[in-house]
């Protein structure tokens, strides 16, 4: 139904070259270099730059991208919905999420769908919050979970508060032996991740002053927890992050509490194709008998 040539495009950047896009969609590479290029002509400017390595996106073809991407999803949820009409548990959905949701909340989720809905293909991107939401935007993921705050025209349905805890080697005791508090950080250095500072973590770290110079990054949560483990530096995790991590460390709340609010997020049309809309139920699902009144929505 939609233009053949619109879902070459798609195949092009999802794959980075012709020939592996032509494989994708079965046909010769020839018929790919045709159709990208009487797209070309019809729009009147070139989308894609050739090069030894494959081709990458002109600017005027990633302003069109988000618009092809949409016109692609709006089928799909034509397909899907036809198939709803007729009987059929059929469709895809794309869920975008970070690290700490993919390890203790998507295994249960995607095993109780896969279950009521075995024929729904299911995808995951792992990635950081600000890749999520941009893949909300260009329609190449269609549920994700991020952080609020998010200043965008998108459905954000708000759903746990996670504390942020100070992660210690084994020989740290706070004074009170409860909170960590200004005294006690001192001139400890702090092990995160990069991705982290901009959002919760940045405000509980200057409440306690600590420079960004006195900053240690590590590629994930578990590399955290050994550096902290060996006594490099202090750490600074939420709680849903430390629920399968291992190691000799101590955990102590902050004197004063730190949270980050965790929140599903979709674009506003794609919510409403049935497949998405039956992960989101199963989501909710999960979260309301994981969560119970902790939960933020109804």
């Amino acid at each position: 139904m939609t233009n053949f040539s619109y879902q070459v495009f798609s195949a092009v950047i999802q794959k980075g070259t012709f020939f592996q896009a032509a494989q994708l969609l079965n046909v010769t590479p020839s018929a790919v270099s045709h159709s990208i290029n009487q797209l070309e002509n019809e729009l009147g400017f070139p989308l894609f730059l050739r090069n030894h390595n494959g081709v990458e996106l002109t600017n005027d073809g990633k302003t069109v991208l988000p618009i092809i991407r949409r016109i692609l999803n709006t089928e799909e949820q034509l397909h899907q919905v036809a198939d709803n009409i007729k009987g059929l548990n059929d469709g895809r959905v794309r869920i975008g999420a970070f690290s700490s949701v993919c390890i203790n909340w998507l295994p249960t989720i995607l095993q109780h769908f896969k279950d009521d809905y075995p024929h729904v293909e299911v995808t995951i991107f792992q990635g950081t919050f600000n890749q999520i939401i941009a893949g909300i935007h260009d329609g190449s993921i269609d549920v994700g979970f991020s952080l609020l705050p998010i200043d965008d025209h998108l459905l954000v349905e708000p759903l746990i508060q996670d504390p942020i805890y100070c992660v210690a080697p084994s020989n740290f005791v706070p004074k009170d032996k409860k909170v960590v508090t200004k005294k006690d950080i001192g001139d400890h250095r702090f092990i995160l991740q990069q991705i982290d500072y901009d959002r919760d973590t940045k405000n509980a770290l200057d409440r306690y002053d600590v420079n960004p110079n006195s900053l240690t990054y590590s590629i994930d949560d578990q590399s955290i927890l050994s550096m902290v483990e060996s006594g490099l530096g202090l750490g600074i995790l939420p709680k849903l992050a430390l629920k399968k991590l291992s190691g000799d460390v101590h955990i102590y709340p902050f004197d004063k509490q730190f949270a980050r609010t965790i929140c599903l997020v979709a674009n506003k049309l794609q919510a409403q194709t049935p497949s998405t809309k039956q992960m989101i139920a199963a989501i909710n699902a999960f979260l309301k008998e994981t969560y119970a009144q902790q939960l933020l929505i109804d």
